[in-house]
């Protein structure tokens, strides 16, 4: 009870500073015209390309404008069909590989249709694979299939990747779909099963094997679960980013059900809870409305569970809890740019909307604090009414220089063309 009362203090007089306080941030556009963009990279040359769920990944022109004409990548012929609607399915992941300017590979986790030797009541397959693009185009023809797996339902798919310090590529799985992590699958669901990918964190070799090796400290190497498993016990982590300063942490957004939404700072063979615990409280996946009040200290693998390093309420649960902050968290970067110097070390992430039928992300801004937990606060943006940007954030990006980008839905859908990114700038420098 004590740890609750001052974390809502904290939260409280957080809060009242960025009402009071100047727009710390200004966004300045650089592209419209996105159905729903989910990543943004920066290629060696300085030119920044932007990837859209729907399949598509275009080079940023002079214009801002997206034009088909100036497709970098079309994936559209290999996906699944996806929905009008919402729809968590797509073009979910991109990364360039660390000597990009020498071999020109990429990597990219996309949802194709069903394979045939899936479950007939499963909904699609994954496909974790390498591209190669020559000069300003990706050959399709060039795809060489890494990993695949099946999918029992079309959302908690994450698909998130990060090429880590260590040269090795970071996958983040979703726990597989529905809700509560139950159906179509054991009992005890997917985040806690070492015999799955859903659920985990991934570390691969892309540099070695065919088509990839294991790294051998991975934590489940020669022993129970599968040896790419390197952390597990997440539901649907949107999105994962490597601190480029710093002690080089993995941070780990999660996605919760209807109570909390969370974030983790990702180590090695570290157990983050799910489903036995949605961010500090607990959870019971069979009345997930009613949690207990104790919980185990450890999964099934004996592992101790992991404590997010911050966690708040969702307006879902708590619909009129002023600690309530938004419905789904995306995660974003540690920001090491200059432009900034307010923010350097400081975690900049957002919540999806605080409204699921209204655009109404909200940008955040997180500080390391006593031990391993942090603090957190809306982060001002000039021009809009504090603290919503009157968009739905789906994603963060960060170039070469360590500044950061923002990527919005006008919708909560896949139609339209609502889709914009914006640079994080200067009070004063935004459009």
């Amino acid at each position: 009870m004590k740890r609750c009362l001052i974390a809502s203090l904290l939260f409280l007089s957080s809060l009242a500073f960025a009402a009071d306080g100047k727009p710390a941030v200004a966004l300045k556009k650089i592209s419209e015209g996105f159905v729903s963009p989910t990543v943004l990279a920066q290629l060696p040359d300085g030119r920044v390309l932007i990837g859209d769920q729907v399949g598509t990944v275009h080079i940023l022109g002079g214009t801002g404008k997206v034009a088909d004409d100036a497709l970098f990548l079309d994936l559209r012929p290999k996906l699944a069909k996806l929905n009008e609607g919402f729809d968590e399915r797509g073009l979910l992941g991109l990364a360039l590989h660390p000597q990009f300017k020498e071999n020109g590979k990429l990597y990219i986790y996309y949802s194709a249709p069903k394979r045939p030797e899936a479950p007939a009541d499963f909904d699609h397959t994954s496909h974790i694979a390498e591209f190669k693009a020559t000069k300003d185009k990706v050959d399709l023809a060039s795809e060489r299939l890494l990993l695949e797996f099946d999918k029992p339902y079309f959302n908690h798919n994450s698909g998130r990747m990060a090429f880590g310090p260590d040269g090795y590529l970071y996958i983040a799985v979703g726990d597989g779909g529905n809700a509560n992590d139950q159906g179509k699958r054991p009992e005890t669901g997917n985040g806690q099963n070492l015999d799955t990918f859903m659920g985990k964190i991934l570390r691969i070799d892309i540099n070695k094997g065919q088509p990839y090796s294991i790294p051998q400290d991975n934590p489940f190497v020669g022993g129970k679960g599968k040896p790419e498993i390197y952390a597990y016990g997440l539901r649907n982590p949107w999105a994962i980013s490597f601190d480029r300063g710093g002690k080089h942490d993995l941070f780990a957004a999660d996605v919760g059900q209807d109570r909390f939404e969370e974030v983790n700072i990702i180590t090695k063979g570290g157990n983050y809870g799910w489903n036995l615990r949605e961010g500090f409280g607990c959870f019971d996946p069979k009345a997930p409305k009613n949690p207990p009040e104790d919980c185990p200290k450890k999964g099934a693998n004996g592992d101790p569970l992991v404590d997010p390093i911050l966690a708040y309420k969702s307006f879902r649960a708590f619909p009129k809890d002023p600690e309530a902050t938004g419905i789904s968290v995306t995660g974003g970067y540690v920001y090491r740019g200059k432009a900034l110097p307010e923010l350097q070390g400081k975690y900049i992430f957002a919540d999806w909307s605080r409204n699921w039928a209204v655009a109404d992300g909200v940008l955040l801004v997180a500080s390391p604090g006593n031990g391993n937990k942090w603090t957190f606060q809306p982060l001002n943006v000039e021009g809009f009414e504090k603290p919503g940007i009157k968009a739905y954030i789906t994603a963060f990006g960060e170039d070469n220089d360590g500044e950061l980008y923002v990527l919005t839905n006008g919708r909560n859908s896949l139609t339209g063309n609502t889709g914009k990114a914006f640079k994080i700038v200067k009070p004063g420098s935004g459009t």
